[in-house]
């Protein structure tokens, strides 16, 4: 019925396919989600992960972080970060119940944060947890000789739930480069992570490299306030986060299955 009231006022079937079409070929525009191997592969394996996702147990992952992580930017809840990346893990493991908490809070830094890990993070027992950190003190001028202190506490506290954890820095945005202390927080976060012997996703880097590799513009990654991400980075980044996961959470079972082979021969 309604195909014929548009052909009664005019409108041609061919014209009518032309309307709906309209969306798909926006869709098409979006530029391609693509995240260099080496920006998107973890240090270490996900030893913990591992385990549940070969148990085909249920994972729950705990997202912690600022308004990156809250979903700042994005048109709704369901296309923030955290909730991408859940429909990801799922696709990847269909066998497992994947749950992300999301624990975001805008505005908050490292020391916010920490006040509610007993809360947030170990309450829930969580298998994975992921960190986002560093963004509101580069914006704020907050950086200080403490961080990689605070930073270290905060990965105690997570360890004693038994979790993995992954690192997430600042976002390669026009607010957070244009302050002189954006690359140093990048390098602090990089460089406790190598001391700690956790993951990190380079989310500065994997932006940078849109920027200026893919050469694409800041309006096709970042919202209108030039700080915050938007739909299609938040897909892109968890997609790439998705991956990373999975490729480090595969690399303790195959080992073993390789050191099976062996002592068998």
């Amino acid at each position: 019925m309604q195909a014929l009231s548009f052909v009664r006022r005019g409108v041609t079937p061919l014209a009518l396919a032309a309307t709906f079409a309209l969306p798909l070929a926006a869709r098409a525009a979006e530029p391609t989600c693509q995240t260099a191997q080496e920006l998107a592969r973890f240090s270490n394996p996900l030893h913990h992960l591992a385990q549940k996702l070969t148990g085909r147990d249920s994972v729950t992952i705990v997202a912690i972080g600022s308004s990156s992580t809250q979903g700042a930017g994005a048109s709704s809840p369901a296309a923030n970060y955290p909730s991408r990346l859940r429909a990801e893990l799922q696709k990847l493991y269909p066998h497992n119940k994947i749950v992300v908490i999301n624990q975001g809070i805008g505005g908050e830094e490292v020391p916010d944060m920490l006040k509610r890990f007993d809360d947030a993070v170990v309450k829930a027992k969580p298998d994975l947890v992921l960190w986002q950190l560093g963004t509101n003190s580069v914006v704020r001028g907050h950086m200080s000789s403490e961080q990689g202190a605070l930073i270290r506490a905060g990965l105690k506290k997570i360890r004693s739930t038994g979790a993995d954890v992954v690192l997430i820095d600042p976002q390669f945005a026009p607010k957070v480069i244009a302050k002189p202390e954006s690359e140093r927080m990048v390098e602090l976060i990089s460089v406790t992570a190598k001391q700690e012997n956790v993951d990190l996703f380079r989310r500065y880097d994997v932006m940078k490299r849109w920027h200026d590799v893919d050469h694409l513009r800041f309006e096709a990654f970042v919202s209108p306030d030039g700080l915050h991400m938007n739909d299609w980075s938040y897909a892109c980044m968890a997609k790439g986060l998705g991956q990373a996961i999975a490729e480090a959470a595969q690399r303790p079972v195959v080992s073993a299955t390789v050191s099976a082979r062996a002592k068998a021969q």
